[in-house]
């Protein structure tokens, strides 16, 4: 850890700003993006994820994740797998309210023989071989977790309070991006989200297209249209959003 660096995030936790920007400011996923970025470099982290945790077996990791800069090969990894509900990291958060630390066992199975195939994250990343994980409660009790990986020691003492105190600020700020989401429940239309909805069950366009009575054709499009609205990338991100704003 970089000792010169870690009074002056105290400081700015104690006074509620981060890397001299007020949280209050803070309105979208990208902000808060490069506020965890500027996070894991200032404590010598490599990697952050926050997730919802799981509820239902048949939604994939992929889908749960809100924020993250990890290797996209362990995020396929995870929904082959279908290890992340069934994993050490999501027991033990469930079973604490204080940090959890740990090494590569966190994100492997808690009970021998869950998921499809284990998943060996710290050999294919040994820049993750290190985890630093709190769980993490929205305003309505939804329940999330936030992990930073590297190779650092475990934090300790003042670090780790700051570092605790830190992420529950900036889940603050991502709860926010939530509630400024909302209003797009106006602008989806119902096909919009009955195609959300059955593609987040896993279903592809063909099905859902025979489930809707429409075109595969029509499926896509409003496929398009709902990515557009909900500001996302892609399909899959376009599902998750829409789970985050609870709109399927």
């Amino acid at each position: 850890m970089k000792e010169s660096n870690e009074p002056a995030l105290r400081r700015e936790a104690d006074v509620g700003t981060f890397f001299g920007i007020d949280p209050v400011s803070v309105r979208t996923e990208y902000e808060l993006l490069h506020l965890m970025r500027q996070l894991i470099a200032r404590y010598d982290f490599a990697h952050f994820m926050i997730a919802r945790l799981p509820l239902a077996d048949e939604q994939r990791f992929s889908e749960r994740l809100v924020l993250s800069n990890w290797p996209t090969e362990l995020v396929r990894q995870y929904d082959a797998s279908e290890i992340f509900q069934t994993s050490v990291l999501v027991d033990r958060v469930r079973q604490t309210k204080l940090p959890v630390v740990g090494g590569a066992e966190l994100l492997e199975p808690a009970r021998k023989g869950a998921g499809k195939a284990p998943v060996r994250g710290h050999q294919l990343h040994p820049d993750m071989a290190r985890h630093f994980a709190v769980l993490l409660h929205t305003t309505y009790g939804e329940p999330f977790v936030a992990m930073l990986s590297g190779t650092r020691n475990e934090p300790v003492g003042a670090e780790r309070a700051t570092l605790y105190l830190t992420l529950v600020q900036l889940f603050e700020c991502l709860e926010r991006t939530f509630d400024a989401g909302t209003a797009t429940r106006e602008k989806l239309s119902m096909r919009e989200i009955e195609c959300l909805r059955w593609a987040a069950a896993g279903k592809s366009s063909d099905e859902i297209a025979i489930i809707l009575g429409i075109s595969a054709y029509t499926v896509s499009s409003y496929f398009k249209s709902a990515t557009r609205k909900l500001d996302a990338v892609n399909r899959m991100q376009a599902i998750a959003r829409a789970m985050r704003m609870k709109l399927i």
